[in-house]
């Protein structure tokens, strides 16, 4: 966490746990590391510990060796009051990760010559328009730019409608209007100039597709990519039919169920896919086949290669990149209650979908895939290690005080004898270690600290890395 925007466990298989060894997949289950290792005090944990430690019910996981699904389990419960435990088949939302998967639906219509992905989305727009301003009079919302989070459009995400309340249609979504929860989706800085993270432009895509094929978004999905990649078990239907309710996750937050039991999203392309871990494997598999021209059952291998080509920022079009030693496209995904990891690394065919049924079920989810990296030889997704040092009382005094990070966020340090402690706004206090002079991490969250000290000698200000961003220096 840090940053400010930061019993019986049952255990299901799977027949694709057929194909792995079962002394490999109990290394993974046993083997859950943290994002920060301290030399010679390594220790990894269990699946069943960190469900407890998270205070989540249930996870479900499925990993991807050589283009296929090796191996895929359930731990906990779905269900934790009426003790009905994850499988294989367990539903869960996957939040953003409807992202990447909804982006394939809308690149198969560029490839129709239905869509174009550098045109004016307002020409195929026909139940609602992108309202006009001074940013959009010097440049426009195009497809690209809703799918790689550059079209200057605001409203990060949804928190979605609790089961039985009103639901707003997608254009009451767009402009705001009651029953919608969140503010208007409108244009407010120029299109194509920055990346900023818009499911409110996702909400706009899906109004794109069902405005050109006069189709519903869960039955063009399920036609298009869901049924064509073998997703037999993920649907965009939005409130979930009751038919399939029977399979569905309860969502958790703080340990208790969320009101309803999980929320509803007519946000459907930005954060409503219904989906297993297994199902969304499939989409990774596909997506890495297709990219080499091993199977184009959706997208030709040229689309998939621009959907995994930078855009802005660290997005390609609908799926996040990374530059590992080996190229990755990945993606997380957070619902009400649901926490979710989709990763792949795109040439290898290797890759794991975590999912789960909790808040924090994202940290729960990488501490898995370290676990995996690890078991499998993947080349990323390794733990940082340090050796720390014995610090001096003395100058740990110096390092004591208030550092504001941000205006609603600071980080008091205290220390105690030769320990010192950080504890940031409205979360526990954890030990810092030292690894060299002025610098220190912390082993559960994966941060580094720098104090900065001037020519007198004083400690004047705090540096926070965490996660590939850096606080600006702060005064004390």
């Amino acid at each position: 966490m840090i940053r400010a925007c930061l019993s019986l466990i049952f255990i299901a298989s799977h027949s694709f746990a057929q194909v792995a060894d079962k002394q490999r997949i109990g290394k993974v289950e046993n083997g859950l590391l943290p994002p920060v290792l301290i030399n010679g005090e390594h220790k990894a944990y269990s699946i069943q510990e960190r469900l407890a430690f998270y205070k989540i019910p249930g996870v479900s996981i499925a990993v991807i060796n050589d283009f296929q699904i090796e191996w895929a389990k359930g731990y906990g419960y779905r269900d934790k009051e009426q003790k009905l435990p994850v499988d294989p088949s367990t539903l869960f939302e996957a939040g953003s990760i409807s992202k990447p998967v909804a982006a394939v639906g809308a690149l198969h219509l560029v490839e129709q010559k239905k869509l174009a992905l550098d045109e004016d989305v307002n020409q195929k727009l026909r139940s609602w328009k992108v309202p006009e301003n001074t940013f959009t009079a010097q440049q426009k919302v195009t497809l690209r730019r809703l799918l790689s989070h550059s079209a200057g459009l605001t409203v990060h995400g949804f928190p979605g409608y609790q089961r039985g309340l009103p639901l707003p249609t997608v254009v009451q979504v767009l402009d705001g209007v009651k029953p919608a929860n969140t503010e208007p989706v409108r244009v407010d800085i120029v299109p194509g100039t920055q990346s900023r993270y818009s499911g409110g432009g996702f909400t706009i895509m899906q109004l794109l597709i069902t405005d050109v094929t006069a189709t519903s978004f869960p039955d063009f999905m399920a036609r298009t990519v869901l049924r064509p990649i073998g997703m037999t078990h993920s649907t965009y239907e939005q409130p979930l039919p009751d038919s399939l309710t029977v399979n569905a996750a309860t969502a958790y937050a703080d340990g208790a169920p969320i009101p309803g039991k999980y929320n509803t999203y007519p946000e459907m392309a930005a954060a409503g896919l219904w989906t297993t871990p297994s199902d969304l494997a499939k989409f990774g598999i596909e997506i890495m086949n297709s990219a080499q021209g091993r199977s184009n059952r959706v997208l030709s291998k040229e689309m998939t290669l621009q959907m995994l080509s930078k855009q802005k920022g660290t997005f390609g079009l609908g799926i996040g990149l990374e530059e590992t030693p080996a190229p990755v496209f990945q993606h997380a995904g957070v619902d009400e209650g649901f926490e979710a990891m989709l990763f792949c690394i795109q040439n290898a065919g290797k890759g794991a979908v975590v999912m789960t049924n909790g808040q924090g079920g994202i940290a729960l989810a990488e501490e898995i895939l370290r676990s995996i990296a690890a078991e499998y030889g993947w080349p990323t997704y390794h733990p940082k290690a340090f050796t720390k040092i014995t610090p001096d009382p003395k100058v740990l005094e110096t390092y004591e005080g208030e550092y504001q990070l941000e205006p609603n966020f600071s980080i008091r340090i205290t220390h105690d004898g030769d320990r010192l402690f950080a504890q940031a706004t409205n979360q526990p206090k954890f030990e810092i270690f030292e690894t060299k002079p002025n610098e220190f991490f912390t082993g559960e969250f994966g941060a580094e600290m720098t104090f900065v000290v001037g020519g007198d000698g004083k400690v004047s200000a705090l540096i926070l890395h965490q996660n590939g961003d850096h606080t600006a220096p702060k005064t004390k």
